[in-house]
């Protein structure tokens, strides 16, 4: 794996650092790389949850624009070939996966910390739409993740005008799901990770494809789709372990199978 991108285990917690603290983990050819690694990585059935951070002082300024000019075959291909398959990637992971912003994010950082399904932010976190302040619009998802985490109105208003967001209105918007103080930021997001990898894994991904079909189906198509994936959840050994430990009145030791 490239070094633009670390990974670690603890337990089933898999974090993935985003690692050009200099130019605050501003994304290159070889990020992407790195990245496509990690999130293969993050597929291996031992992983329960997944943390996205930056290294240093910020989450990921977006693209590093001293490569952006040289890309071949043009911006659409290199799109196609890079920041698409990353977003699938995120998206397609079956668990739980958190973006733990830890200072600054713009730009297409900013489509990769919303691409994740829980955002936690640093009290030294900052958002920056970014793309419209270089004459671009946005891309790798943001139209997409922020229209349905802000609502059309919002969110337009807030990529045109490129502002800064501090976290705690963030919080207030629901781009955030929770800002903690600096100085205790890594312990929480290490306790809330270790959270999400105590939870049914296979529940919880058939509940993320449950909400990204909801985005366009039909409400009997959603419960039709609700039924399929509930039969499915009934032949988990999480479910008979669950409902053991209801009858037993004792806390379910899920195993994420």
């Amino acid at each position: 794996m490239a070094d633009e991108v670390l990974t670690s285990r603890d337990g089933a917690v898999l974090t993935i650092t985003l690692n050009r603290p200099d130019v605050y983990n501003a994304i290159n050819r070889a990020m992407h790389d790195g990245l496509a690694a990690a999130l293969r990585e993050a597929g291996e059935p031992e992983v329960r949850a997944v943390v996205l951070t930056g290294a240093g002082r910020g989450f990921c300024s977006g693209q590093d624009l001293r490569e952006f000019e040289s890309l071949p075959g043009g911006v659409r291909d290199a799109l196609e070939q890079t920041y698409h398959p990353n977003i699938r990637a995120i998206r397609a992971l079956e668990k739980p996966v958190l973006a733990a912003v830890n200072g600054p994010v713009a730009g297409a950082g900013l489509s990769l910390a919303c691409a994740c399904d829980v955002r936690i932010g640093s009290s030294e976190a900052t958002f920056v739409p970014g793309f419209i302040g270089v004459g671009l619009i946005p891309d790798a998802g943001s139209t997409w993740f922020i229209h349905r985490l802000l609502g059309f109105s919002r969110a337009f208003e807030w990529l045109v005008s490129n502002r800064r967001l501090e976290a705690a209105e963030a919080v207030e918007w629901g781009l955030l799901t929770e800002e903690v103080p600096a100085d205790g930021f890594a312990d929480r997001v290490q306790e809330l990770a270790a959270w999400y990898a105590t939870l049914p894994t296979r529940a919880v991904a058939m509940t993320k494809q449950l909400f990204e079909h909801a985005y366009t189906a039909s409400l009997a198509r959603q419960l039709q789709l609700e039924a399929e994936l509930q039969q499915a959840a009934t032949q988990t050994e999480d479910f008979t372990e669950g409902v053991q430990a209801f009858l037993e009145k004792r806390p379910a030791a899920f195993s994420g199978r």
